[in-house]
C-alpha cells in the first residue's frame, strides 16, 4: 500500500516555515507498513490543490492533506477536495456546537467565520479535534482513502495517532516495515559511506538513507518483509554489522540529539558540568539548556568573549594570554580549569577560537578553535580547523565539544 502527503499552505513555500508534519506522518505510516512515495507542498490555490488531489488519488491508495482547514478565506482544503471528488460540502451543526463549547471554555465568543469549519465533505467521517477548532475528515471509497488533517502539529499528531492509526490498522497490508535509526558524530559523511557502503549495499531488502548535518549524521535502515518480525530481524541484523564497523562513533539508536545523550549520561552518573565560551557566545550553553532537566547536571557558564573577561571573570592568568594569545591551547586549558574550579563541577568545558569572517591571523586563521575539557583525569585540549561561514564554525565547535563530553561520561 502506498501513500502521498499533500501539505497545504502558501506559508510553507517561503523560507520561514518548514513542513514537519510529513516527517511524523511518514514515520507512523511506515510503522503500519504503508510506503510514502511522494510528498508535495501546494500553496493556497483552489484549482492547483484540486488537481494535486486528483493526481495523488490516481497513483496512491492513501492521500493525506495537512493544513488548510482553518476558518479564513485562504483555507481551501475542504473546497479543493470537494472539487476534486465531485462531492458537495455539507454543513454539520454538531461541529458548530463543539466549537462554540470550546470557545465558551476559554471565555470567548465564537466568531461567525468559524462556521466555515463545519462544512464536511459529503460521505466523510468527522474526526473530532480535542485540541483545536478544525475537525479532521476521513473519506473512503473504491479509489482509496483521503484524510484531511489540521496543520498545527499539536493538533495533527494526537489526532492521527489516536484516531487515524486505529482505522489504518484494520486495513490488510501485504508488507510490514521496520526501521532502525542510528546517529553518528565525529566522522565526515564521505568517510562514513566509504566504511559502511559495502555493508548496506549488500542487503537489498533494506532501504538505507543517510542524512548529514554539520558534525552529525543520521543513518536510517528500513526493512520490508511479509511479516513484521521478519522485517525487524532483517533491519536489526544489518544494524549490528554497521555498529561493528563504526563502534563508538554511533552515539544513539534513539530519536535524540547529542546534547540529549550527553545530558542523560551526566545525570545517570551523577556528574555536573560548567562551560566557558568565547567564540560561540553561549551557543553551547543554549544547546545544553534546550533539553528539559538540564538543571540536574548543568551548573551554568561564562561567556568570556574578551581577554578582559577571561582574565577578570574567569581568572585566567594574564601572562598566559600575553604569551600564547586568547586563541590558544594554553588559554583553552586555563579556561576549562577555571570554570570547573569556580563552579565546583565534575567537568569544565571551554571553547576559544576565531569564528570570522575577520580576526584571523597567520597562526590562528579563521576557523581555528581550541576546546578544553577539565575533569578529574586532568585537562584535554583539542585543536580544530573548521571551514565554512561564521555560524557553521560556531555550530561545529559546539558539536565537537559535546562529542568530547560524551567520551568523558561514557
Amino acid at each position: 500500500m502506498t501513500a502521498e502527503i499533500i501539505a497545504v499552505g502558501s506559508e510553507l513555500l517561503t523560507p520561514r516555515r518548514v513542513d514537519t508534519n510529513s516527517l511524523f506522518l511518514t514515520r507512523k505510516l511506515n510503522e503500519r507498513g504503508i510506503d510514502v512515495v511522494r510528498k508535495s507542498i501546494v500553496g493556497d490555490d483552489r484549482q492547483r490543490l484540486a488537481r494535486e488531489i486528483r493526481r495523488a488519488r490516481e497513483s496512491s491508495q492513501v492521500v493525506i492533506m495537512t493544513g488548510g482547514l482553518g476558518p479564513t478565506l485562504d483555507d481551501l482544503s475542504r473546497d479543493a477536495a470537494s472539487d476534486a471528488l465531485g462531492r458537495k460540502l455539507v454543513f454539520q451543526q454538531q461541529v458548530v456546537g463543539w466549537m462554540e463549547e470550546r470557545f465558551r471554555r476559554r471565555g470567548r465568543k465564537m466568531a461567525e467565520v468559524n462556521r466555515r469549519q463545519a462544512y464536511i465533505l459529503e460521505g466523510a467521517e468527522i474526526i473530532p479535534n480535542a485540541r483545536g477548532t478544525a475537525p479532521g475528515q476521513w473519506f473512503e471509497d473504491d479509489a482509496g482513502i483521503l484524510m484531511m488533517l489540521p496543520g498545527p502539529p499539536r493538533e495533527l499528531e494526537p489526532m492521527f495517532a489516536e484516531q487515524c492509526m486505529p482505522r489504518l490498522e484494520k486495513i490488510e497490508s501485504p508488507y510490514h516495515y521496520h526501521t532502525v535509526s542510528m546517529r553518528v558524530s565525529g566522522i565526515p559523511e564521505s568517510d562514513l559511506d566509504q566504511r559502511i557502503g559495502p555493508i548496506y549495499s549488500a542487503e537489498p531488502r533494506v532501504a538505507t538513507t543517510i542524512l548529514a548535518a554539520p558534525g552529525d549524521i543520521q543513518i536510517h535502515l528500513r526493512a520490508k518483509a511479509a511479516r513484521r518480525e521478519e522485517a525487524r530481524t532483517i533491519a536489526e541484523e544489518l544494524a549490528v554489522r554497521i555498529e561493528a564497523e563504526l563502534g563508538r562513533r554511533i552515539y544513539t539508536r534513539e530519536d535524540e540529539s547529542l546534547e540529549e545523550v550527553v545530558g542523560r549520561l551526566f545525570r545517570e552518573r551523577g556528574m555536573t558540568l560548567a562551560v566557558a565560551e568565547s567564540c560561540t557566545g553561549g551557543l553551547l550553553a543554549q544547546r545544553i539548556t534546550s533539553i528539559p532537566g538540564a538543571s540536574e547536571y548543568f551548573a551554568g557558564g561564562f561567556v568570556s568573549y574578551t581577554e578582559e573577561a577571561k582574565i577578570g571573570w574567569l581568572g585566567v592568568d594574564q601572562t598566559t594570554i600575553e604569551q600564547h594569545g586568547a586563541v590558544s591551547r594554553e588559554t583553552a586549558e586555563a579556561m576549562a580549569r577555571a570554570v570547573r574550579g569556580k563552579a565546583k563541577t565534575s567537568v569544565g568545558a571551554s571553547i576559544t577560537g576565531v569564528a570570522g569572517p575577520a580576526g584571523g591571523a597567520e597562526q590562528t586563521p579563521v576557523g581555528t578553535v581550541f576546546i578544553g575539557i577539565a575533569s578529574e583525569r586532568g585537562v584535554e585540549v583539542k585543536e580544530r580547523h573548521f571551514g565554512g561561514e561564521r555560524e557553521l564554525i560556531r555550530s561545529l565547535a559546539t558539536q565537537t565539544t559535546l562529542e568530547l563530553l560524551l567520551r568523558i561520561v561514557r
